[in-house]
This record gives C-alpha cells, sequence and structure tokens, in this order.
C-alpha cells in the first residue's frame, strides 16, 4: 500500500540454546511464497557477525558498553541493589583489550558478556546493563551454517536493534513480550546516534487446541507424536496448507484480528469460517461415502440418468453423469452409502438419493439396507424434510481414504468421477466437507480441512 518493502530476516544466532536448523531456511521460505508474501531482501544475521562486532567495538570504545567477567549471580545481587559491577568502571581501552581477548578465544563460555550501560537505577531490573554478546563454544556447539567460525555470538536486542536501523526500518511490530527489549535497545539507538523506529507492541495470537509452540512441535516430531511439520493436528502454515486452508483465509482473519495489545483467543472454527467463504465459492461437489455400506434399491421403472452439477450455482463449471440402469426380475439397482447414513435410516420412511431419486426403506440388516423406488420428484419429498443423502453406484466406486484434523484416517469411497482430480485440488465432499487432494493414482488420499 505504501510502496514499502518486506524483508526477510533469519535470526539466527543462538547455536545453543535455540539452535537453527537448516531445514528451517527454505520452510520459511516456502511458507512465505505460499502465503503470496513476495520477498524483496533477504538477510541471514549468521553472515552479519562481522557488522556486529564492528559496533560493538564502536560502543565499547565510546564507553558505552564493557566486557563483564562477573559470575551471573554475583552481578545479578549487584544489579539489584542497583549497584555497578567492577567491570563497568574499567576505562574504555581495559574493556577493548577484554573485547580483543573474547574475539580471540581467551574466554571459554560462560567466563564473559558484553553489557550495554543503561540507566541503574531504571526501576525494571531487566534493562540494567543488558547483556548483547556472549562466548559460545561453538566446537561444541557448531553453528549449522557457519561451523565454528565465531565464537563470539550477539542476543536479540543488539543483532535485532543494529539490523532494524541498517535495514531501514521504519516501524517495528512484534509481540508485547518485546517492549522491555524496546526500552533496552532505545540506549544504544541512543549511544549511536540514531532515532528509534515506530514500535507497536499486539497481543499473542492462541488457537484453541493448536500447537504453536516450536519447541514442542520440534520435540513432538523426534519421539514419533506427530508424522513432521505437516501433520494435521499442528498449527503450522505447512499442516494448514496440507489440509487446505487457503492463504487469502489466513490474511484476512490477521487483518481483521488487527494488532490489539491484548492477548486474543480464536478457535479453529474463526478461521474456518474465513476459509468457507472462499471455499464455497470456488470448489466443486463430488460425493464420498465413509465406510463400506450398500443399499438396494427395487422396483426402478426405467433407465435414470442423473446430472450432478460441479456447482449448484456455476451451472459453467460443468456436470458429472451416471447411468442407472435397473436388472434383473426385480428391476434393482445397488449403491454405496455412508454408514452413518445406514444406522439412521428407518423403514417404513422415504429417502432421496440427492439428485436421482426418492425410494422407501423396507428393511435393515447390518451395514444393508434394502429399499423400493418411491417416485422421482423432489418435490414429493420436500414437505415431509426427508433425508437427503450421497450415493454411488457400486461400479463407480473410487477407494478413498481421509486423513482426519486428528490424523486418524476414515476410509470410504469416492465417486469415480473423482479420478479425473489433480493433487492440491481443494473438493467439496457434499454432506462431509472440504478436502484437499493428497494424491490421486490407485485410490484417493485426502485431507480433511472442516466442515
Amino acid at each position: 500500500m505504501y510502496n514499502g518493502k518486506f524483508i526477510l530476516r533469519f535470526e539466527d544466532t543462538d547455536p545453543k540454546i535455540k539452535r537453527p536448523s537448516l531445514i528451517f531456511y527454505d520452510s520459511i521460505r516456502q511458507d512465505l511464497k505460499w502465503l503470496g508474501c513476495k520477498v524483496d531482501e533477504e538477510y541471514i544475521q549468521s553472515d552479519r557477525l562481522p557488522i556486529y562486532y564492528e559496533y560493538t567495538e564502536r560502543l565499547i570504545r565510546d564507553g558505552n558498553a564493557y566486557v563483564c567477567e562477573c559470575p551471573p549471580e554475583e552481578f545479578r545481587k549487584k544489579t539489584l541493589a542497583k549497584e555497578p559491577c567492577p567491570c563497568r568502571i574499567l576505562s574504555a581501552a581495559e574493556n577493548l583489550e577484554r573485547w580483543k581477548r573474547m574475539l580471540s578465544g581467551g574466554y571459554s563460555e560462560g567466563q564473559a558478556v558484553v553489557r550495554v550501560k543503561t540507566d541503574l537505577e531504571h526501576p525494571n531490573p531487566a534493562v540494567r546493563d543488558w547483556p548483547a554478546l556472549r562466548v559460545i563454544d561453538t566446537k561444541k556447539y557448531p553453528h549449522p551454517r557457519v561451523g565454528s567460525k565465531y565464537i563470539v555470538w550477539p542476543l536479540y536486542n543488539l543483532a535485532a536493534g543494529l539490523d532494524d536501523h541498517l535495514m531501514g526500518m521504519t516501524h517495528i511490530i512484534r509481540g508485547k513480550e518485546h517492549y522491555t527489549n524496546m526500552v533496552r535497545q532505545k540506549y544504544m539507538y541512543e549511544y549511536l546516534g540514531w532515532k528509534y523506529p515506530e514500535a507497536i507492541h499486539y497481543g499473542r495470537l492462541k488457537i484453541t487446541g493448536a500447537f504453536l509452540s516450536k519447541s514442542k512441535i520440534v520435540q513432538g516430531i523426534k519421539e514419533g507424536i506427530y508424522a513432521g511439520y505437516d501433520d494435521p493436528r499442528l498449527g503450522t502454515f505447512a499442516a494448514l496448507r496440507k489440509r487446505g486452508i487457503t492463504p487469502e483465509a489466513i490474511k484476512k482473519m490477521i487483518i481483521d484480528v488487527g494488532t490489539k495489545s491484548n492477548d486474543v483467543t480464536l478457535s479453529w472454527e474463526n478461521l474456518f469460517s474465513y476459509n468457507r467463504k472462499i471455499l464455497d465459492a470456488t470448489s466443486n461437489r463430488y460425493f464420498f461415502v465413509a465406510g463400506h455400506a450398500k443399499i438396494t434399491v427395487k422396483n426402478i421403472p426405467k433407465i435414470f440418468n442423473a446430472k450432478l452439477p460441479l456447482h449448484p450455482e456455476k451451472p459453467e463449471k460443468g456436470f458429472r453423469q451416471y447411468s442407472i440402469t435397473p436388472i434383473g426380475d426385480e428391476n434393482a439397482s445397488f449403491f454405496y452409502v455412508a454408514e452413518k447414513d445406514i444406522t439412521n435410516m428407518e423403514t417404513g420412511k422415504i429417502i432421496r438419493l440427492m439428485e436421482l431419486f426418492n425410494v422407501k426403506i423396507e428393511e435393515k440388516a447390518g451395514n444393508w439396507a434394502g429399499a423400493t423406488f418411491a417416485s422421482e420428484s423432489y418435490e414429493d419429498v420436500r414437505k415431509s424434510k426427508a433425508q437427503l443423502i450421497q450415493w454411488i453406484p457400486v461400479g463407480e466406486e473410487y477407494p478413498c481414504s481421509i486423513i482426519m484434523p486428528d490424523a486418524s484416517v476414515t476410509e470410504g469411497y469416492a465417486e469415480s468421477a473423482c479420478k479425473k482430480l489433480k493433487p492440491d485440488a481443494i473438493i467439496q465432499f457434499e454432506r462431509f466437507g472440504f478436502v484437499r487432494i493428497n494424491e490421486a493414482d490407485e485410490k484417493l488420499v485426502a485431507y480433511y480441512a472442516h466442515k
């Protein structure tokens, strides 16, 4: 809207605790491409350590940062008492010597950190002389991209704070848990003579029943709980994409939620509602029957040529056609129907096979029902609100497995017209829900999106 730039920045400067993984660089790029977010520039922070070192040295030389050798517990006691630690009062020259020693491997992990000077009287102890860089044993914890090339690694506030200015950020839009980081970074900006960007802090976005925690997802995959990052139980973009959630629905929901400062908890149904409006207008309709139940219909008076629209409101999309030819002395035809429809049938009641004809249920036994032809017109049963069910002629079935949101699998048959479908097509199985086609080979494999 404002002819701005979209910069993709990989913040991967923690080889130890939040260790980067090579697969995520590409998966993030793929997610953004799928979302329609065109990247104008890309930066990877693990390539930018010389830049961070340059500005760190400047801060130390100007007396605005120092190398602290204090054990963490001692430093914490001092800072809580609003007192300077012994390292803070050393000269810039002495701190520059310590800095060179850090870079040359003179300190082992945990022995030294660079701290940016702030107000020791600041009411928030977390702001007082915040840590900017630390030593990491990269022989033990090599970075997946640069290995053991560097041993001094910046923390978030130094790397992100510098990059926001160097990359020309005008607005920082991030979670409100980063508010304290803004306060910390403003000290560094003041020392460097920079104007801090406009900062907007929004509340946490949660989806009930969705696992969004990266650490929990990674752990679950390691333990075999999840099949991968696109497991349908997860809230990752890869999982949503696999299920048939559209980028447009995600963007519409996020825009409507906005950047409110309070936390927002959404349900899956919020997202599904946006997605449903999009898919309803575009998705072709087909029949799927869960299970392997059958119904036999007798006394069918003629051959019926069923012409089923691919979309009820868009005749230009075309039709699927099936010819129902009764056979034998009883003029019978045979259909697959959903098992739950057999369960709900009552003898003596009339039901309608959608877009075909009306039948009267005569008997039931397990997953089978026997019926007789009743009439053809929908008007005959509309007033009585007869149940409408989907059906597939025996011989026109296509084996189908649908992976549900809880990772369970629903087996059944899709109609034979589905053999023309291609992977990634999103369709609606009438009276069942929207699904995304994953495979269309010997059998149809689809992922369930929602009703």
